[in-house]
């Protein structure tokens, strides 16, 4: 396995962003920064005959287990699934204990800040005030000042989402360095997409539904049957950005992808499984490599604070 990269940060400002995205939420109390709400599930791997054209790496490229996690990206874990304008989130291991690689996705291409002071700026802008609501003329001032910072919001309000984890589509917004069968490297980035049509709903119909839709849906979509989501990877072209998560490669959507393997979940674990520990995205068995990008480097150690801010 890959060893975790020495963060270039200190821990002071890793637990600054961590509390930033805890005040932002109302600093719920034992409850994960970002992405409180969840499902713990569980299921399989199966590789693609393709897989090693792509990664040499054992995670990708074996059958295997999976623990997963599908999420509602608020840290306030009583945020309403129905929310249009909330990510979803899916975090998965697969691999076994000698080869295990941590991918972390969510329902949207791109992240909302380039850089931890970016991001940390941010939260700090839309932090709410002693009548529990944001400073607009603030966030809007921030804004105006930082306007990559708006790409993310911008894609979710363009993409209204299915009324359905098992029917999201997931990307990974890091350029990763895959190393294939003959050890030629190159970047690709990873897309989660469900073996099936997406299905959006009207927003009335979104409104409708209790504030649990969400997990109750997967609930009963796992214990009828089984979900499926094909991990897809997206071929990098010369010249494509990869130290910058705000922004998409260029023509994304229409470029060369290869199918590395499909998930399937087949059963629900207890909360505690997931909650545990950490989907550590450090965690990348060897043929695929950390991304060059600063908040994929922040990632583990404000991971492993929040955690232990939970216990």
């Amino acid at each position: 396995m890959q060893e975790p990269p020495t963060s270039r940060f200190p821990s002071a400002t890793l637990a600054a962003i961590v509390d930033a995205l805890r005040a932002v939420a109302g600093d719920p109390p034992k409850t994960r920064a970002s992405f409180a709400r969840g499902s713990c599930v569980r299921g399989t791997y199966v590789p693609s005959d393709r897989a090693e054209e792509i990664t040499r790496s054992r995670s990708f490229t074996r059958p295997s287990r999976v623990l997963a996690r599908f999420s509602v990206g608020s840290g306030n874990p009583k945020v309403a699934g129905g929310d249009k304008l909330v990510l979803r989130g899916l975090s998965f291991k697969l691999g076994d204990s000698r080869h295990r690689s941590d991918i972390l996705a969510q329902s949207a291409p791109v992240h909302f800040a380039r850089t931890l002071d970016q991001m940390l700026a941010f939260l700090k802008a839309r932090i709410p005030g002693p009548d529990g609501g944001q400073d607009m003329e603030r966030v809007k001032a921030f804004s105006v000042a930082n306007p990559e910072t708006l790409r993310q919001a911008s894609y979710i309000a363009a993409h209204p989402l299915p009324p359905s984890f098992a029917g999201t589509t997931y990307w990974g917004v890091h350029s990763f360095p895959a190393t294939n069968s003959t050890g030629e490297t190159r970047f690709i980035k990873f897309k989660i997409a469900p073996v099936g049509a997406e299905v959006t709903p009207t927003e009335s119909e979104a409104a409708a539904k209790s504030a649990n839709f969400l997990h109750d849906d997967l609930e009963h979509r796992v214990t009828s049957g089984d979900v499926r989501f094909s991990v897809m990877a997206l071929l990098d072209r010369p010249g494509d950005p990869t130290m910058d998560v705000t922004v998409r490669w260029p023509d994304e959507d229409n470029r060369e992808q290869v199918r590395l393997g499909t998930i399937v979940i087949t059963g629900l674990e207890p909360d505690e499984t997931c909650d545990a520990g950490i989907f550590d995205p450090a965690n990348l068995a060897e043929g695929m490599a950390h991304p060059p990008d600063e908040i994929f480097a922040a990632r583990s150690g404000a991971y492993a604070i929040s955690l232990a801010k939970r216990r």
